[in-house]
Formats: C-alpha cells, sequence, structure tokens
C-alpha cells in the first residue's frame, strides 16, 4: 500500500497562507540550505519550472510519483500560464468547477476523490502520494494521509487558510523527525498512529 503523504509549507500559528491563501510571505526563506535540503530529500515537491531553474531538472523522483492538488493550489500554475505545473509525476486535480483538464498530463477528478486516492494507494509502486494542499481537499483526505511533514516558516500569520480547511474529529499522528534550518524554518515529520 502506497503512502498519502501531506507535505505542506505553514506558519507558526498553522495556517498555509493569509485568508485568501497567498503564501508569497514564505518564499524570502527558500535559501540555499532549504534548496539543499529539498534537493536531497524531496526534488520532485519542486514545480517542473522550478527545477530547472534550480538545475534541478535531472535529479529522479525520491519519495514520489504522483501528486494531488486543489483547484486552488492548480490556480496558481494556471494564472502563469503553465498548465501541467508537476510533469515530473502523474497530475490529478481535485475541482467540482473545472470541467476538462487543459492538459494531457493533468487528470480532473470532480467526484469521489477519496475513492480515487484510495485506488492510487493501492497500486504497485515504490513511490508515494504527494498531497500538495489545498486546505479542503486535506480535510476531506485526512482519513487517507499516512504521514505529514510539515515546513513551519518563522512567521506569525494570526489569520488566514488553516493547514485542514473542515471540521475534523481529533487524528493522532506520531512525530517521526524534526530538523531545524538556519534560517529558523523547522521540518517536522509525523507518521498516523495506528
Amino acid at each position: 500500500m502506497r503512502k498519502l503523504t501531506y507535505f505542506i509549507a505553514c506558519s507558526i500559528d498553522g495556517f498555509i497562507g493569509d485568508p485568501e491563501g497567498d503564501a508569497s510571505s514564505m518564499f524570502r526563506f527558500v535559501d540555499e540550505e532549504f534548496l539543499s535540503f529539498i534537493k536531497e530529500e524531496y526534488p520532485e515537491t519542486m514545480p517542473t519550472h522550478g527545477r530547472r531553474a534550480f538545475g534541478m531538472d535531472d535529479l529522479p523522483n525520491k519519495r514520489f510519483d504522483t501528486i494531488i492538488q486543489g483547484r486552488g493550489s492548480y490556480d496558481l500554475a494556471l494564472k502563469e500560464g503553465i498548465t501541467s505545473p508537476y510533469a515530473h509525476l502523474r497530475e490529478y486535480v481535485a475541482s467540482r468547477t473545472l470541467t476538462e483538464s487543459p492538459d494531457p498530463n493533468v487528470e480532473i477528478v470532480a467526484d469521489d476523490l477519496v475513492g480515487r486516492v484510495r485506488a492510487l494507494k493501492a497500486e504497485d509502486s515504490p513511490l508515494g502520494i504527494y498531497l500538495c494542499g489545498g486546505a479542503q481537499i486535506a480535510g476531506e483526505l485526512i482519513d487517507e494521509v499516512d504521514e505529514i511533514v510539515i515546513k513551519t516558516y518563522p512567521l506569525v500569520y494570526g489569520s488566514g487558510m488553516p493547514m485542514f480547511g473542515s471540521g475534523l474529529a481529533a487524528t493522532e499522528f506520531a512525530l517521526e523527525s524534526v530538523r531545524g534550518l538556519n534560517n529558523g524554518m523547522v521540518v517536522r515529520t509525523y507518521s498516523r498512529k495506528r
């Protein structure tokens, strides 16, 4: 069974963006040490155009071969004219409003997202599934999330878009590792307690 990993950036107070979902204030923490961490541990989480810009285009996928993201996350790429932001992965976009995919590499999942994720998890592959965001689909998929990797930036937003955007029952995860970076970021990895 493949793992679904919610790999997400957030503020100290648990927001993945401001109330509109804008997380651009976190970009200033993308420094050489952070890029080295991404390159070594999670190169496939960098969008394809970013991989090219930072000289990671030739790196193999280490943890994931599939990505699931929400319409809001996908729209960030579409606004830049990018229809396949993670061309190095199989791409799925959860959307009830986007009726047709603008790219043959991107499959739209309009209904039964949980069923589609369960089918993807049942596939035979040594690599897992990257849940990119946003908050609504993370909330919808919480029962399917096996691992959470939180890149906490040294910012307090006060309000904004939460990591999980729906009413949830308490779900327990076990801390697996913590890694601090010199720029004040902390990367925590949690596994679902079974």
